[in-house]
C-alpha cells in the first residue's frame, strides 16, 4: 500500500449536536453535503486499488459527492457501537456519570440494536481493515467515521485502541497515512478543504 486516504462524512444532525451516533442511520445536513462536496477535489484523478465505505447511508453519500465512484461496503468501518449511550450527549451522560470519558470508560449495554462494543473491539476491526488495505499495492480509501477512524489511527501507529483519543477528527474533514522510511505515520490529520 502506498497511501490510506480517510474520509470523515460529512455532518449530521446528530454530529453537530453533539449527540453519540453509532449505528443510527442520519443524513447529512445541508451543511454535511457542502463538506463532502468539497472533499471532491482529493478524490478527482485518482486511481485506488481499494475503496472501502462504511454501510451508514451519511458515510456511502459522503463518498458519492466526493467523487468516489466506484467502492465497497464494510460493515468494519460501521462507527463505535455506542450502546445505552446511542443518541445522548456527553454533558447527558456526565448527569448521572460525572467523570465519564469515553476513551476510558467505554459504553453501556444497550439493546439489541445497540448492544455497545468495547474500544477494543472497534481496535481489532480497525486492525482487519488494516490488513486488508496492506494487502493492494496502490492508494486506499477509506470513507467512516469520527471515532472509528481515531481508532484505526491509533492502531495504524502500533498504539492502544483507546489511544485514538489523541486524534481529534472533524466532520468533512480528510487525513492521509502512509509510511516513512517503510514505518507508518500519519501524513495529513484531521485537514479541512
Amino acid at each position: 500500500m502506498n497511501e490510506m486516504i480517510l474520509l470523515r462524512h460529512g455532518e449530521t444532525e446528530w454530529s453537530r449536536d453533539g449527540r453519540h451516533t453509532g449505528r443510527t442511520d442520519l443524513p447529512l445536513t445541508g451543511k454535511g453535503e457542502n463538506q463532502a462536496w468539497a472533499l471532491a477535489p482529493l478524490v478527482k484523478g485518482r486511481t485506488f486499488d481499494l475503496a472501502l465505505v462504511s454501510p451508514a447511508l451519511r458515510a456511502q453519500r459522503t463518498a458519492e459527492l466526493a467523487g468516489l465512484t466506484t467502492y465497497d461496503t464494510d460493515p468494519d468501518l460501521w462507527e463505535w457501537d455506542y450502546g445505552g449511550y446511542e443518541g445522548i450527549t456527553t454533558p447527558d451522560i456526565r448527569r448521572t456519570r460525572p467523570d465519564w470519558y469515553l476513551w476510558r470508560d467505554g459504553v453501556i449495554p444497550g439493546d439489541a440494536e445497540h448492544p455497545g462494543e468495547s474500544v477494543e473491539e472497534v481496535g481489532a476491526r480497525a486492525d482487519r481493515l488494516i490488513a486488508r488495505a496492506r494487502t493492494v499495492d496502490g492508494d486506499v480509501a477509506l470513507v467512516a467515521h469520527g471515532h472509528f477512524l481515531r481508532v484505526l489511527c491509533a492502531r495504524w501507529l502500533g498504539l492502544p485502541a483507546r489511544d485514538g483519543r489523541f486524534f481529534r477528527l472533524d466532520t468533512g474533514t480528510y487525513s492521509r497515512l502512509g509510511f516513512e522510511h517503510g514505518e507508518p505515520v500519519v501524513l495529513t490529520w484531521n485537514a479541512p478543504v
